[in-house]
Parts: structure tokens; sequence; C-alpha cells
């Protein structure tokens, strides 16, 4: 997919965990999972707020567009 989620890095600059990143947004564990892993088919603007907010980032600093391989 060519929209990359990079909630994993501001995690990282944050040193904070999954569990108290899913609980400060209002998600579960499974979905961040979801969503770190590429899986998720869409995000709402409100839980993209929300992670910004917990985040104190932008909403590029979270999703990033890559260029699909063509074969």
């Amino acid at each position: 997919m060519p929209i990359v989620v990079r909630i994993d890095v501001q995690l990282a600059k944050r040193k904070m965990s999954v569990g108290e990143f899913a609980e400060r947004v209002g998600l579960t564990p499974a979905n961040v999972a979801v969503l770190k892993n590429g899986r998720a088919k869409a995000v709402r603007f409100s839980t993209l707020e929300a992670m910004c907010r917990v985040l104190d980032c932008q909403p590029g600093d979270l999703l990033e567009w890559v260029e699909e391989e063509t074969s």
C-alpha cells in the first residue's frame, strides 16, 4: 500500500509504549497494531487528530506516501 503509517517512529521518539498510546488515544492495542502494521484501510480524522494530540505531531509525521514498486 502506498500510504505508510509511522506511529512506531513517533512512539520511539517519545519513549511511549503502545499500551499507553492506545489508552490515551482511545484505541485498543490491537487496533494500534493494525495501524502500525499497515493493515488499516482507513483512519477517521477524529482518530488522526487524537493521535497527533497525544504525540504532539502533525499528520504528516504519522502518514507517508511512498510510490508503489511496479514489476
